[in-house]
């Protein structure tokens, strides 16, 4: 995402649509650089370079701009998992494809955290918006977003035969939990400062016990 200029003079017309695509941008900096609780539609008014009775055209609160942004990182991360998911060789049997997107998809998201770790918390604030719902805005190139990611993982590691129906049910929420667990270790729990090699080592290790104990 490219970061906005300050501009030094409020500008008070945009084309369509730019103005709503440049207080985003600049909410999504703010959650960057400071995680959710950064997201001010104030200070996203004032580095768009409008004045603040103009955002409200396009975001009727600090919430609104808010959940706009959450969607915005959720794409990101996405995108990120996706991006593991395309380094797969295709030509790997069935059971080993599908052991590869398990693993790829977790890498992805414990990447994104570690990297983005202001977008990676905005992605979680508290929302009524549930991830399991289809929405174009929190979705990758794939068109889903990160837990249908996983779901679409799961559901190969089912048709692979690596999981029974019974074991399959409700997965999600059991490899989510602790993958997001690490990622929470990580950018804000005592595993902070654990070098690059040692959260390489320990997320592998993860995901390989994700992968088996399911």
């Amino acid at each position: 995402m490219t970061r906005l200029a300050t501009m030094s003079t409020p500008r008070s017309t945009y084309r369509h649509g730019d103005l709503r695509r440049a207080l985003l941008e600049a909410g999504i900096e703010l959650a960057r650089q400071g995680g959710p609780a950064a997201v001010v539609l104030r200070e996203a008014t004032r580095r768009a370079g409008v004045v603040p009775n103009a955002a409200y055209r396009h975001f009727a609160s600090r919430e609104d701009l808010l959940m706009a942004v959450r969607a915005a990182a959720l794409s990101a991360l996405a995108t990120a998992m996706e991006a593991e998911l395309d380094k797969i060789d295709g030509g790997i049997s069935q059971a080993d494809y599908a052991r590869a997107s398990l693993r790829a998809v977790g890498a992805g998201y414990l990447q994104f955290a570690r990297t983005e770790p202001g977008l990676f918390r905005t992605a979680f604030a508290p929302s009524d918006s549930p991830l399991d719902v289809p929405d174009a805005a929190k979705a990758g190139k794939r068109g889903l977003n990160p837990f249908q990611l996983l779901s679409a993982a799961l559901d190969r590691m089912a048709a692979a035969g690596l999981l029974t129906p019974e074991r399959r049910f409700a997965a999600e929420y059991l490899a989510w939990s602790s993958v997001h667990g690490l990622a929470m270790l990580v950018i804000d729990g005592p595993l902070r400062n654990f070098s690059t090699a040692q959260m390489d080592v320990v997320g592998q290790r993860l995901l390989e016990m994700v992968e088996k104990g399911l």
